[in-house]
């Protein structure tokens, strides 16, 4: 079986409705996976259900190998819509949460710090940043400790040109080590990787609307 991620016939039901199916991909070590698709096509919940946040409504994932369990969960950095952030905490305090939740210590927290540029906004609490701001300390989780697979849920929203920059950087680095991504995504994104467009394989409503993002 081929390492990395491979993904046989897979399809997703939410809420009672059917979002896609038929989707099949592999992704390698050091290749960047680019899903994009319409509204409601299902690059969230194709994610969510990588991650092990969403059972497969059918078929089979195979991580490294062999068929992906809940300790996949281990090899991943997942970075979703939500901050997963606490308002209340300064930056600083909510890297080292983070760092201590994925058993990275307080050089990685100065590395993430130093890598979206937020050094000068450790000690702020999160709740007085900017949307940008706040989505650059959502995303230096990434530098918390080396995990293979990266998630990401729409990463350049909110963030500026020079954070965009920093952003695939880290993603680029992240390849060139033998790493691998996801990156779900309605915008151009200024990095080299294969494409997974969902319209073909997303389900249809009586209305024919897609049925969830």
């Amino acid at each position: 079986m081929q390492q990395g991620l491979v993904a046989h016939d897979l399809a997703c039901v939410r809420g009672g409705q059917p979002v896609f199916e038929g989707l099949s991909f592999s992704l390698p070590p050091g290749e960047l996976l680019i899903v994009t698709g319409p509204n409601g096509s299902g690059k969230s919940s194709l994610l969510r259900q990588i991650a092990g946040f969403l059972p497969l409504a059918a078929g089979q994932l195979f991580w490294q190998g062999a068929p992906a369990g809940p300790e996949r969960a281990e090899d991943l950095h997942y970075v979703g819509h939500a901050l997963a952030l606490k308002p209340a905490l300064d930056v600083g305090d909510n890297l080292a949460f983070w760092a201590a939740y994925l058993d990275a210590g307080r050089a990685d927290v100065d590395a993430a710090l130093a890598a979206f540029d937020l050094a000068a906004l450790r000690h702020l609490p999160l709740r007085f940043l900017s949307a940008g701001q706040q989505k650059r300390v959502s995303l230096a989780r990434l530098c918390l400790g080396s995990r293979p697979l990266w998630l990401l849920d729409e990463p350049t929203v909110a963030i500026d040109a020079a954070s965009e920059k920093r952003l695939y950087g880290l993603l680029n680095a992240h390849l060139a080590a033998g790493g691998m991504a996801i990156v779900a995504t309605h915008h151009r994104l200024d990095v080299v990787g294969q494409r997974l467009d969902l319209a073909p394989h997303a389900a249809r409503t009586a209305s024919g609307a897609g049925a969830a993002s």
